[in-house]
């Protein structure tokens, strides 16, 4: 190859490195984009239930219902082939059931932990879930978990157990009730991630999250009945409920998911802690909230968990984040 072609080459590669370079860099800022977003919707979520008197399960059957109608507009225009073959077979029928109910309590739990405590903890509680995932995924391989997992465990419990204690451990200002409702949270985020990934693969994540909240808005509907709490939202209250479902759930969908697709998930999930520092920075600041040094720390700690599992490998650790984990 003579000069002229080894530049050509070269001016190739740099061409290509640099497109890889900003497509990383889009990918992480639309992926810290969605974590913000999501952030915002609690925090949104906190104000609705201290200053409009709203509860969580008078908000969340509308929140979803509503959600689902506005994703089921857009999977119309988009991916009508693929909207209605969920229920095609029995199989696909009971898996998008189950992920149905993991998405949709995931929610109100997510909720109804702000409604008891704040935004800051709840998205910091629903963030153990790559921990649970993780120890799901050693009991079915019936195996032990790494040294790397293992320090993963131990940052996770000691990052949550500061900024639930604020380093006090003789007087909890999170709630038990807050805190069952946070762990129940990250729980059900490991019920819908034990989806098989095959039936996941075959639809896009808009036709799954449709009809998720659809099932999950007509269920809670008929479960906590709203129409018989006799509240009536102030336009402040309207304006917040259009704000968690749009911002909270489509705006967080095109930002996250063209995040995801741009550096993977492994990596997105790392920008994705946007959310409960977006949380953290609005309870301290707005709501009035007490951040100390236990808490900072604790935060380090959960950060220095989601940099663990993310960087171990999927094959390594045997833990699948799916995109839609943060569906909440």
């Amino acid at each position: 190859m003579g000069q002229a072609g080894l530049q050509k080459a070269e001016y190739r590669a740099a061409g290509a490195q640099r497109k890889s370079t900003e497509k990383g860099l889009a990918g992480a800022v639309l992926a810290t984009g969605g974590g913000i977003c999501w952030g915002l919707s609690g925090s949104m979520g906190q104000y609705l239930f201290r200053y409009q008197g709203m509860d969580s399960r008078w908000l969340v059957p509308y929140r979803l219902g509503l959600a689902g109608v506005v994703l089921f507009v857009y999977c119309l225009i988009r991916h009508r082939n693929k909207l209605f073959q969920v229920f095609a077979a029995a199989q696909d029928v009971r898996q998008i059931l189950t992920y149905a109910a993991g998405v949709c309590i995931c929610q109100y739990l997510y909720f109804q932990t702000i409604q008891w405590s704040s935004a800051a903890a709840a998205t910091i509680l629903q963030d153990l879930s790559p921990i649970f995932i993780l120890a799901w995924a050693c009991l079915t391989a019936r195996r032990k978990p790494k040294p790397r997992e293992a320090v993963a465990i131990i940052l996770a419990l000691a990052g949550v157990l500061l900024i639930t204690t604020h380093g006090r451990l003789n007087s909890v200002p999170v709630s038990p009730r807050a805190v069952m409702t946070g762990v129940g949270c990250a729980l059900m985020v490991t019920l819908y991630n034990e989806v098989p990934k095959s039936f996941m693969d075959r639809y896009p994540i808009a036709v799954l999250q449709t009809w998720a909240f659809l099932i999950g808005g007509a269920s809670f509907f008929i479960l906590f009945r709203p129409w018989t709490f006799h509240y009536t939202p102030a336009p402040a209250g309207i304006l917040g409920i259009a704000f968690v479902v749009l911002v909270g759930n489509v705006l967080v969908f095109t930002f996250y998911m063209t995040g995801v697709s741009m550096i993977g998930p492994d990596k997105a999930i790392l920008y994705g802690f946007s959310e409960p520092v977006t949380a953290a920075v609005i309870t301290y600041t707005i709501f009035g909230g007490r951040f100390t040094v236990y808490d900072a720390i604790g935060f380090a700690a959960v950060f220095a968990m989601l940099i663990l599992i993310s960087t171990s490998g999927r094959k390594k650790s045997g833990f699948r984040n799916e995109a839609s984990a943060e569906s909440a």
